[in-house]
């Protein structure tokens, strides 16, 4: 991961008519605005794959070690070693893709020291995120196991940075074939008589930077090098990732994709077993002040950058399309969420990049995957970093405590558009701090996500829906931005029922400043 990303700033548009002054947060001075939206249940565009919610893991601070994982013989209530409230909550939530073990910690990862008997595993430094020690006690079959207690889909990012093209193709026997040869018979002998059928797999990781400091020239050769190598063992046929750029950096990936011998206008991916391919972006939202002390400037700065990753992501699959043009390599955000400044108080107490999640944090979140269900048709797969305790995790844990994030909430409220058709939607106003909607349908039910990132104004919504019948609505807010779930306030900021009326296949309902919304309208 990288926190190198350049932000510009952007004019905010009125975009509404204001009037009515009302009394807001914390003495400021809030405007109501009525806010006109149209969802034209017709114009269909693309599913809104669940693969567009998943997540990450990287052994980073305590997201793994005290996270996810504490230990078979721990006094924390735990199912075979992991966490029982994070499993529990996580499953109850449906995590479609679990990425593992990095990030930058892949590409000094040797999957070797991770399997066995555990006492007998090497101790190892962790010489991307602190220099501490690590046991191994986590390696590739409790990820496997973690996997499927969540019922996700295991990702498994290969290292090139320090590894070699052997050592990553071992990796995929030792997984996926089902017996008879010596890795595959040394997986059945840690435990495991069936293959794991990892079908993801991601040839390094920001090999622009922390995987090897590459240029996107030396990265496509190195890929084409590797992927010459993994085949499909058993019946899984591999899905490559290969690493796409950082931010919207459009030169690394004409390079990439020039290199990986694809001409403009042929068919063919960054994948020697196959067309079958992805192409990876990472794109952090940073933030200039600690989670719970951001000031309205720079609240305003950080969630006008969901505009730029709209924007990257409409860019980048517009370069992929020139060599590509039947979309065999699928766009992937396999990185992204907001990246404040740490406490070192608390990094030090909790772990590298423990980061507190806020009413902000979760407007962020929701933005996010609004851009994601927007450009539906354009994405393969978004993984949020990072799922336990690091940056813009979903849950946070230490010792016996564990709560649910205002991020997890976030995830939570956006779960009803899973697999459904996304729908356009016209707001009127397409300035970065405009009201953000997503929406997507399935037979006779339309789901809308409605997001006020404003934090001086509150919106009025009129919003018309052909043959809305009748409708349901839940709100996540709190008056306070920098407000947060605590290990002692666990439920402070929840979903909760929200008042909201149709007539005439209009609907209406308020939405405070930094508000989100989740709807569901059931059609004639």
């Amino acid at each position: 991961m990288s926190v190198s990303f350049t932000r510009r700033g952007f004019a905010l548009g009125a975009g509404a008519t204001l009037f009515s002054a009302i009394t807001s947060r914390k003495g400021f001075s809030a405007q109501s605005q009525e806010q006109k939206v149209e969802v034209n249940v017709g114009a269909e565009f693309g599913v809104v794959s669940p693969l567009l919610h998943s997540n990450f893991a990287e052994h980073l601070g305590s997201c793994v070690y005290g996270g996810l994982w504490v230990g078979r013989n721990s006094k924390i209530p735990n199912i075979n070693g992991y966490r029982t409230q994070a499993v529990e909550w996580l499953k109850a939530l449906g995590v479609p893709v679990l990425r593992w073990p990095g990030g930058c910690f892949a590409d000094g990862y040797h999957w070797r020291d991770g399997i066995g008997p555990v006492e007998k595993r090497r101790r190892i430094v962790n010489a991307s995120w602190g220099g501490y020690t690590e046991d191994n006690s986590f390696g590739t079959h409790e990820f496997i196991g973690l996997c499927r207690l969540l019922g996700s889909e295991p990702y498994l990012a290969g290292n090139m940075g320090t590894g070699s093209p052997e050592e990553m193709r071992n990796w995929m026997e030792y997984c996926n074939f089902p017996s008879g040869s010596t890795l595959s018979d040394e997986r059945i002998a840690n435990g495991a008589k069936e293959p794991f059928n990892v079908r993801v797999w991601g040839v390094g990781n920001e090999n622009w930077g922390c995987g090897g400091n590459m240029t996107g020239d030396e990265y496509a050769a190195k890929y084409r090098q590797f992927s010459t190598f993994l085949r499909g063992f058993g019946e899984t046929r591999p899905f490559l990732v290969a690493c796409g750029p950082s931010g919207n950096d459009l030169d690394w990936s004409k390079r990439v994709l020039s290199g990986l011998g694809t001409r403009r206008g042929e068919r063919g991916g960054p994948g020697a077993s196959g067309p079958s391919s992805g192409f990876a972006m990472h794109y952090y939202s940073n933030g200039a002040n600690e989670p719970t002390k951001f000031t309205v400037d720079n609240m305003r700065q950080q969630l006008s950058s969901f505009a730029l990753i709209e924007q990257a992501i409409i860019q980048q699959r517009a370069l992929m399309d020139e060599y590509d043009k039947t979309r065999q390599i699928g766009l992937m955000v396999d990185e992204w969420g907001v990246w404040d400044r740490m406490i070192p108080e608390e990094e030090k107490k909790y772990g590298r990049l423990w980061m507190q999640s806020t009413m902000r944090t979760a407007v962020a979140g929701g933005m996010g995957l609004n851009v994601f269900h927007r450009q539906a048709d354009k994405l393969y797969m978004c993984n949020i970093a990072q799922v336990v305790n690091v940056l813009q995790s979903l849950i946070l844990a230490s010792g016996n405590n564990c709560v649910r994030t205002t991020s997890y909430w976030a995830f939570e409220m956006q779960k009803a558009h899973r697999s459904k058709t996304a729908v356009r939607v016209d707001t009127g106003d397409t300035s970065p701090l405009g009201i953000s909607v997503s929406a997507s349908k399935a037979a006779k039910q339309v789901v809308l996500t409605l997001i006020n990132p404003k934090d001086d104004v509150a919106m009025k919504v009129d919003c018309g829906i052909s043959g809305a019948a009748s409708v349901k609505a839940r709100l996540l807010y709190h008056p306070d931005f920098n407000a947060c779930n605590t290990f002692e306030n666990p439920n402070l900021i929840v979903p909760k029922e929200h008042p909201v009326s149709v007539q005439g296949g209009r609907l209406q309902m308020d939405l405070p400043p930094i508000s989100m919304a989740s709807v569901i309208v059931a059609l004639a």
